[in-house]
């Protein structure tokens, strides 16, 4: 496992371990396991149960092919958190917890107490998250994103492409919330239609104008459509090492600021783009 960007991260619910293998598979950048939403409240103890069993198959991986993995507990405040946090702690230190319905700072620092040194990826769910986005950002969360379904409830907006406008000012916020708090661009939130993936696309390219790094997904047939957007194109790429490659001769001769061949000037904000869109590229 490296730690390449993310660009996709696919849901993979934890009471159902016969899928494990085929999440691992998949072509994700990262799977999060789902104690949450994708199991009932009967099954819960038995998808903990689970966790032990994906761990050991993801182990089992050649270590630069293990995509990343985090682990969607239940919320601050319900009766199966703490037990979901425990579980964690039995697993490998690479996994991370993608915590649900985060409403405040204060909720961040209490998982991260409980759960030293692992990643803490906060999803915002509410209004009240949305317009604390900035504070969140700064509790030491690894990264942040939304969570639109709650979301779009609370907001009145309607499900499917023809609420997309409704999200546009909370989508906006988290980008800047992380940037302004110095972290990774958010990932998007699911597309809940996994037989429409025309409707998947456009949305994916209306939250890459925004600044978005990526998707999770809930199907692994959504994987190639989200990965085909937000993979930089050749074009992108090769001017960016040019760029790069452009900073690291000026660096060795002494020299500043410079302009390309086309006659635009590099600056630090030029010069972290590209270093963004070579970290996205695909392997080689």
């Amino acid at each position: 496992m490296t730690d390449r960007p993310v660009l996709v991260a696919l849901y993979a619910p934890a009471d159902r371990p016969q899928r494990f293998g085929s999440a691992l598979d998949a072509g994700a950048d990262a799977v999060v396991l789902d104690l949450e939403d994708a199991v009932t409240a009967t099954r819960k103890d038995e998808a903990r149960a689970t966790l032990s069993a994906f761990a050991e198959q993801w182990s089992a991986r050649d270590a630069e092919a293990r995509p990343a993995v985090q682990v969607r507990v239940n919320a601050p405040g319900s009766r199966w958190h703490d037990a979901d946090i425990a579980a964690v702690l039995e697993l490998p230190d690479e996994f991370g917890i993608r915590l649900p319905k985060t409403q405040s700072a204060e909720q961040v620092r209490t998982v991260r107490a409980a759960a030293p040194g692992r990643g803490v990826h906060a999803l915002l769910e509410s209004a009240l998250a949305v317009e604390r986005a900035f504070e969140i950002a700064g509790s030491g969360v690894a990264s942040i994103a939304a969570g639109e379904a709650d979301l779009r409830s609370e907001l009145g907006v309607p499900a499917g492409p023809i609420g997309e406008p409704g999200l546009a000012y909370s989508r906006a916020r988290l980008v800047n919330a992380a940037a302004a708090a110095g972290l990774p661009a958010p990932l998007m939130a699911v597309w809940a239609d996994v037989a429409d993936l025309d409707g998947l696309e456009r949305s994916c390219r209306t939250g890459k104008t925004l600044g978005y790094a990526g998707r999770t997904a809930i199907h692994p047939r959504q994987i190639p459509v989200i990965r085909s957007v937000f993979t930089p194109a050749p074009a992108e790429v090769d001017r960016a090492r040019h760029i790069l490659d452009r900073v690291a001769s000026a660096a060795a001769d002494g020299t500043g600021a410079f302009v390309l061949e086309d006659g635009t000037f590099v600056d630090v904000a030029m010069v972290r783009a590209a270093e963004r869109i070579v970290a996205a590229a695909p392997r080689a």
